[in-house]
């Protein structure tokens, strides 16, 4: 079994759902102690993240990610149980498999190599990693960053490990990723009695005729980076359980994920317009959670990380924006060039979640070979 494997295992038999570290970060940070690395355990709330460093010297290549896990649903839904890393042929089963501890030891292994093969690299090698992606993400990256910044301490490549293979691995990457806004939308009535609708107001009624609107806008046609705005709805809550009653409000939860086509403010705007012109009476809480961020397709890092695929894998990965949020959103607005790669991540969040033995390998392969480009030339 190779280091890789072994390390994998032992941060995936601890269960440590978010925002609960349970020491992940201890046997990361005494991995990487003897490599020469600083680490510094920052903790905020009830969050803990370490950043380790070796080296001063620029440019400075993060490794970032996070330790915490989504909770494990129905346990005995499992083949085999969550928190056990167990290996059933080529096939490692367990939370956190894919999303994401097995990049976290395919980091370690590749930069204990590394280190080995080049003592003397240029620049600075980093590891930012969080018990916060998982949850409400307030007192993780976020705040190392902020830290960071600070104290006027950059770094110009990152790689975040989050599971960015969709049929293979390294058949994708993620250069960017598109923001992210939420709604909280009460719409107010006067409730009443069913049987007499004109001593009330229906705010479901009301509603109606904005949603359609809200629902069949294009809000714009995406770019050469990014697909069309999407807007959806979460959420529809409203009345009082009883079916001879006319509720007092109705509350809709909505959310945009968004291109750079558009800023938070102007969508805000778009939606309000619509609200006002329907004559409703409301109140519309927002809730930014990312701005949207590209890294150039020309830049040093995604050329480093598609040659090193190339090497190993023998094709390079193509380039997207598509999914959810990462932590990147924090660390893209310092300049750094930021992009994903990990494993498959069809199973994510899922029962049964499970990363294969042979492409966490491969993985390390790639890791070990984008450190090369960058910082061994």
């Amino acid at each position: 079994m190779t280091e890789t494997i072994e390390l994998a295992q032992k941060l995936i038999q601890i269960d440590s759902v978010t925002p609960n570290d349970k020491g992940c970060q201890n046997i990361i940070a005494d991995y990487l102690k003897p490599l020469g690395f600083d680490t510094e355990h920052l903790k905020f709330g009830e969050v803990d993240n370490i950043w380790a460093r070796k080296g001063t010297e620029a440019p400075c290549f993060v490794f970032a990610g996070h330790t915490d896990v989504v909770p494990t649903g129905p346990e005995s839904a499992w083949t085999h149980p969550p928190f056990s890393a167990h290996i059933d042929g080529d096939m490692m089963f367990g939370r956190g498999t894919a999303d994401m501890k097995s990049s976290i030891a395919c980091f370690m292994a590749a930069t204990k190599r590394f280190v080995a093969d080049y003592p003397d690299h240029k620049g600075s090698i980093a590891y930012l990693i969080t018990s916060d992606e998982e949850g409400p993400a307030l007192d993780g990256t976020v705040k190392v960053v902020e830290t960071l910044e600070a104290r006027n301490e950059k770094f110009k490549y990152c790689l975040v490990g989050e599971p960015s293979s969709s049929n293979k691995l390294a058949d994708s990457i993620k250069n960017g990723r598109r923001g992210s806004l939420s709604g909280t939308l009460t719409i107010k009535g006067i409730q009443g009695h069913i049987a007499y609708p004109e001593l009330a107001d229906n705010p479901i009624h009301n509603m109606a005729p904005a949603l359609e609107q809200l629902v069949q806008v294009q809000w714009d046609h995406g770019n050469e980076y990014f697909p069309p705005t999407s807007f959806q709805i979460s959420n529809i809550n409203g009345g009082t359980g009883a079916t001879n009653v006319i509720p007092g409000d109705v509350v809709i939860q909505f959310n945009f994920r968004f291109s750079t086509e558009h800023t938070p403010e102007s969508l805000q705007e778009s939606v309000h317009a619509i609200l006002d012109h329907h004559k409703l009476d409301y109140t519309l809480d927002w809730n930014l959670s990312g701005l949207p961020f590209i890294t150039p397709a020309d830049g040093e890092l995604i050329r480093a990380v598609r040659t090193a695929s190339d090497n190993v894998m023998g094709y390079k990965p193509i380039l997207s924006t598509a999914g959810g949020t990462s932590d990147g959103r924090f660390i893209a607005p310092t300049g750094a060039q930021v992009i994903e790669l990990g494993p498959l991540n069809a199973t994510i969040h899922k029962i049964d979640e499970q990363v294969s033995v042979s492409d966490l390998n491969q993985l390390t392969e790639i890791y070990y070979h984008t450190l090369v480009e960058l910082l061994a030339k």
